[in-house]
């Protein structure tokens, strides 16, 4: 995840926030004139981020930072409620990836930036891998095909996106990972980490 997109002043949103660190690292790019808003559907994260946002509060002086229950399918926000939105392997746990595009482009304001990484794939995984729950939950059996991820993130209203990094897996990367390391060969070539930057019109 880039952070150099976030401005001083900006209202970002997290999209799967979880305990809250890229909530509190964007809290301190935007500063005291800005905001950052958490959004995960996981009352147990939900508790963990609040907790953390009163500690991060006593330690850094910065008051700038809520979290809101909801999922990224329906974001508790209203429409054109902020600059900036990011999100760190999230969206690939979506069953409907193409509604969450179209829900932060509903939420950005005009001349808004979305800013994501993610997990797409070069081509189709093999009916056994697709159905390996373990990949789900690292973001590779859930992801799209790269086109197709791009395109529904086009189809939401976004600019072009434009591809902020790369990197395609090879199975060394992925040799001795618990979770993938069983798989290498076959991941070899098949999935990239991407971040990408899309912007709403003014």
């Amino acid at each position: 995840m880039t952070f150099s997109c976030i401005e001083p002043g900006d209202i970002v949103l997290d999209l799967g926030s979880g305990a809250g660190k890229d909530v509190f690292l964007a809290a301190r790019k935007v500063g005291a004139s800005g905001r950052v808003i958490g959004v995960d559907m996981t009352l147990e994260m939900l508790s963990l981020a609040r907790r953390n946002a009163e500690k991060f509060k006593v330690s850094t002086g910065i008051d700038n930072v809520e979290f809101r229950e909801g999922t990224i399918e329906d974001l508790p926000l209203e429409e054109a409620a902020v600059d900036i939105i990011i999100s760190n392997c999230v969206i690939n746990l979506s069953p409907d990836k193409p509604r969450v595009f179209r829900e932060a482009f509903r939420v950005l304001r005009p001349g808004g930036r979305l800013v994501v990484s993610d997990i797409v794939l070069e081509r189709a995984l093999p009916p056994k891998l697709k159905a390996d729950k373990d990949l789900y939950a690292a973001c590779i059996s859930g992801a799209l095909l790269r086109g197709e991820y791009l395109q529904a993130v086009r189809d939401a209203g976004f600019q072009e996106p434009e591809l902020l990094a790369d990197r395609t897996y090879q199975a060394s990367s992925v040799q001795g990972d618990p979770v993938t390391g069983e798989a290498a060969d076959a991941l070899s070539g098949v999935a990239a980490s991407i971040t990408l930057l899309a912007r709403k019109d003014r």
